[in-house]
């Protein structure tokens, strides 16, 4: 054995792998769309938004250096698969860390279609965001755009972005 021993390295790569998916999974639990957030775990999960990438790569790279010294220390070769196999999801988690999820999810509307109002079915209770300029005038219903937030139209020749 050398130093650290065998379980010291597995420790290292299992606490590279719990830092990591923290780094990743926290933000997207927290800044999930149609979730009430408080004040203090939103700022948390900014802050850890913010150093993530980072953070996985240093994991990703201590979570190398231990898969390889634990390969090798171990002789067992489904020891070693696994140690490898738990540094390719800190490096699998150092690339999730710069993807914006919630800009997979919530595609802007840059073509968006209308009817009249007397063909839409809107409830007494809608809220509705209402652009007017000159002589037209678009609705953009809220149960809509909560979904999507940001709606690129054209009203009366003039480029316009509804966000909700």
């Amino acid at each position: 054995m050398s130093f650290p021993a065998r379980g010291g390295w597995i420790l290292l790569l299992v606490a590279c792998l719990a830092i990591a998916l923290f780094s990743v999974a926290y933000p997207v639990y927290v800044i999930r769309p149609f979730r009430p957030q408080g004040a203090d775990e939103l700022a948390a999960a900014l802050v850890v938004t913010r150093f993530r990438p980072g953070v996985t790569i240093a994991c990703a790279l201590v979570a190398i250096f231990a898969a390889v010294a634990y390969w090798r220390v171990q002789s067992n070769k489904w020891r070693r698969a696994l140690a490898l196999a738990g540094a390719g999801f800190a490096c699998v988690f150092a690339f999730l860390a710069r993807v914006n999820i919630f800009e997979l999810m919530f595609h802007h509307l840059d073509r968006p279609e209308f009817a009249a109002v007397r063909e839409v079915k809107i409830e007494r209770d809608d809220k509705l965001i209402v652009v007017k300029i000159g002589d037209r005038a678009r609705a953009y219903p809220i149960r809509n755009m909560g979904y999507h937030h940001v709606v690129n139209d054209v009203v009366d020749g003039k480029a316009i972005v509804a966000t909700y």
